[in-house]
C-alpha cells in the first residue's frame, strides 16, 4: 500500500504563475487547491519575484506538500524572456528547498504525454482530461492552473510507476548543487 502523498505542481511564468496541489490517498488522486498567481499587475521583476517567494512559502506552510514538482522552461529565442522565466522557477524552487521538500522537473511534452498519452496535446486537451481525472468543477478551470495540476499527475504517475530514477529527485540546496554542477558558475 502506499503512503498517503501530497504533491505541489508549478507551471512558471513571470505574467501569470499556475499552481495545483493534490493529495494521493490509496491510489486515488483527488485536487486539493489549484490557481494562479497574477503577476501582470507588478512592472518590476523584482517585485513579481517577491510575490512568487511570499505566495509560494505560503502554500507549503498551509498545505504542506510532500513534494514539489516543476515544469522545466521551454528554449525560447528571446534571452531575456528565458532568464525571467528561469529566475521564476528559481524562486518557487527554493521556497520549496528551504522547507526540505524535494523537487522534480519535467518538460512540456513529458507532462502532456503522461496526461493524455499524446505528447503534443494541446492545454485545452490536458484540462479536460485533468477535469475527468481529478473530477474538477467547469466553473474552475482555468489553463495555468490545470497546467500546474498536470505537472503533479505527471510526476505522480512518474514516481508511482517506478520510472524515476531516485536520483532526479532533489532535496536540500547540497543535494541539488551535487545532482547540478553544471548550473554552478
Amino acid at each position: 500500500m502506499q503512503k498517503e502523498r501530497i504533491i505541489m505542481g508549478v507551471d512558471p511564468g513571470t505574467k501569470i504563475m499556475g499552481y495545483g496541489i493534490i493529495e494521493v490517498k490509496n491510489g486515488q488522486m483527488k485536487a486539493i487547491c489549484y490557481d494562479i498567481i497574477n503577476l501582470s499587475k507588478f512592472k518590476n521583476h523584482a517585485l513579481k519575484l517577491k510575490k512568487i517567494s511570499e505566495r509560494m512559502s505560503e502554500l507549503i506552510e498551509q498545505y504542506a506538500p510532500d513534494e514539489m514538482a516543476l515544469e522545466s522552461p521551454f528554449y525560447s529565442k528571446n534571452v531575456q524572456v528565458a532568464l525571467k522565466l528561469g529566475r521564476a522557477q528559481g524562486v518557487a524552487m527554493a521556497a520549496a528547498l528551504v522547507k526540505e521538500i524535494p523537487i522534480s522537473e519535467y518538460a512540456p511534452r513529458k507532462i502532456k504525454q503522461s496526461v493524455t498519452g499524446q505528447g503534443e496535446a494541446s492545454k485545452e486537451q490536458v484540462a479536460s482530461m485533468l477535469k475527468n481525472l481529478l473530477k474538477l468543477a467547469d466553473d474552475k478551470i482555468i489553463i495555468d492552473a490545470t497546467d500546474a495540476l498536470g505537472v503533479a499527475v505527471c510526476h505522480y504517475f512518474q514516481t508511482s510507476s517506478g520510472i524515476m530514477n531516485t536520483e532526479e529527485k532533489v532535496k536540500g540546496w547540497g543535494a541539488f548543487l551535487k545532482n547540478n554542477p553544471d548550473r554552478i558558475k
